[in-house]
């Protein structure tokens, strides 16, 4: 009988590029199959310069998020990020970024009618005119639904056009935080030492 090991940590490197479409695909299915095997613990590490495009990042969103609830996801950025891999690099149950990196959010221009509402009354009616460098363009749509998710971690409204440092991270709980780990350690009882950064 044949038995199937549990591995107890998983690491995955996701480079960072500028125009890297064919990779995240490819990456996309190896993170994947990595979920499938259900480790205990992944750790995603993240480095380069460049954004992954919105589409790919909501992707990957949708695979953590269905991962088991016994692994426990670990994001490293050992680059600044931007735009798509922020919201990457939040979903991390614990959170690691170097020191001196930064994050940076891109302001995304869409129309507030650029998406059709459900309970709008569309048929027949008129569109507004739209010159041809006015196209809705399906990927700016994604990432202002990726701005959206990020805006449930970081107030994306304020911060967008802003470069995001460490300390700032901090202020939000989102990297380690000695002083509200010590506040939680008191509240439930625990020693600060078995609380671990989120």
């Amino acid at each position: 009988m044949k038995t199937r090991s549990i591995q107890r940590h998983c690491r995955f490197q996701l480079k960072i590029m500028s125009y890297g479409n064919s990779y995240y695909i490819e990456r996309i299915e190896a993170l994947e199959k990595l979920i499938r095997r259900k480790p205990r613990t992944l750790q995603i590490d993240m480095l380069g310069v460049g954004e992954i495009p919105a589409d790919s990042t909501l992707l990957m969103r949708s695979i953590l998020l269905a991962r088991s609830p016994k692994t426990r996801l670990i994001t490293n950025a050992r680059s600044s990020l931007q735009s798509g891999s922020v919201l990457v690099w939040l979903l991390g149950d614990c959170r690691i970024i170097r020191d001196d990196a930064r994050l940076y959010l891109r302001r995304v221009d869409l129309a507030e009618d650029a998406e059709v509402q459900p309970n709008e009354t569309w048929k027949g009616a008129d569109s507004k005119y739209r010159d041809s460098f006015s196209e809705i363009d399906p990927e700016e749509g994604d990432y202002a639904r990726v701005l959206q998710l990020i805006n449930e971690f970081l107030p994306v409204k304020e911060l967008t056009g802003h470069l995001i440092g460490v300390a700032v991270l901090r202020q939000f709980g989102l990297v380690e935080n000695e002083q509200v780990d010590c506040f939680l350690a008191t509240a439930f009882g625990k020693s600060t030492g078995a609380l671990v950064p989120r």
